[in-house]
């Protein structure tokens, strides 16, 4: 039986998250407010730096581990907010306020799931991840905490994806390139032109396509965003650098991107980190069977979450909508955070985790 109330706790929950800043790098008060939260409820959560986490019971060796997780940091408020960031404001059934769509209405969602799931024996240890940085894929986030969580068989990755089910998400690369040349006097035509040779370079990435294509994710995606090079007019430039926003698909790791692109071009290719990559979880897999069965369409997500630096299986769903986040006056639908709750705790009680 659930809870009638569950919801009405998720939202007050939320309107004290939103009425706290927690930027990214900065969450300390929230982190207090979400340990604080899980200790009224009778669990003894665990921290590390603006991590916190709480398993439902002691875990049981002989069961497999499903992890909930969710983010409690934001992106800093823009100029072009009409509303006070910072003050929860429910008109018209939507819930405005930095944070409320992405992802305090997942976060409160999979909390509140968290605790009911808790109360009933499951075929699975249980542990409630609350992370940090994710915005921006901060160093104090979910790698700090992987290995005091233990082994992991299963996530659950809470962001706005209107409760429909991601089974693979795409991975960044960032690459520095430099075409290196020869400098020389443009009125005589000196030097060995490396605008010139970065050109070529630059066609190779718009033309090139992986042969692994992603039946969810599509191709991996390359695009040259930024290009600099000269110091005056009349000097040949001796250098051209340039940027490539690499978008890996679930069938390539970022070292076996990187190494392809390297056989190809002539530049100097810096990769900023090989760290965030492409994952997906297998069409055969008991939670993506029972999305299915229950209803839920299942897509490819284009974006990046913490899902990223997670080296088990992994889904991403939650209340609200991946539109509305990193926008001014962000908001969420109060439907969105009940009807995410019932459908979480649909999917997820008594779910047999195998792959």
């Amino acid at each position: 039986m659930i809870d009638p109330d569950l919801s009405n706790k998720a939202i007050a929950l939320l309107q004290k998250l939103i009425s706290v800043q927690s930027y990214s790098g900065e969450e300390a008060k929230t982190a207090d407010l979400i340990e604080d939260y899980l200790k009224e409820h009778g669990f003894s959560p665990q921290r590390k730096k603006n991590n916190v986490w709480a398993q439902a019971s002691e875990k049981d060796a002989g069961k497999p581990t499903l992890l909930l997780n969710s983010h409690h940091d934001t992106v800093k408020a823009t100029s072009k907010w009409t509303l006070d960031p910072f003050t929860p404001t429910i008109d018209n059934g939507k819930l405005f306020g930095l944070g409320s769509n992405d992802a305090g209405g997942p976060l409160v969602s999979l909390i509140h799931t968290f605790i009911h799931l808790a109360k009933t024996e499951q075929p699975y240890n249980l542990i409630f991840l609350a992370s940090a940085e994710e915005e921006t894929s901060g160093k104090q986030g979910v790698p700090i905490v992987l290995n005091d969580l233990g082994k992991v068989d299963l996530g659950v990755i809470g962001e706005p994806t209107s409760m429909n089910m991601a089974i693979a998400e795409r991975g960044l690369i960032v690459l520095d390139c430099v075409a290196h040349g020869k400098s020389g006097h443009a009125a005589r035509g000196e030097g060995e032109n490396a605008l010139y040779k970065a050109i070529k370079d630059i066609e190779w990435f718009k033309g090139y396509e992986f042969e692994k294509q992603s039946a969810v994710l599509g191709k991996v995606n390359m695009t040259v965003t930024q290009i600099e090079s000269g110091s005056q007019h009349n000097i040949v430039p001796d250098e051209c650098r340039f940027v490539v926003d690499v978008r890996p698909n679930e069938h390539y790791s970022n070292q076996e991107i990187l190494d392809e692109i390297k056989k190809n071009v002539d530049c100097e290719v810096i990769p900023r980190s090989l760290n965030l990559n492409a994952s997906g979880i297998s069409e055969k897999h008991s939670i993506v069977r029972k999305g299915r069965q229950i209803g839920m369409k299942t897509y490819g997500s284009q974006t990046m979450s913490d899902q990223v630096h997670m080296p088990f299986p992994c889904i991403k769903m939650g209340p609200g909508d991946t539109h509305r986040s990193h926008t001014a006056d962000e908001f969420i639908y109060l439907y969105e955070i009940k009807d995410g709750i019932k459908l979480y705790i649909e999917l997820l009680n008594g779910l047999e985790i195998n792959g």
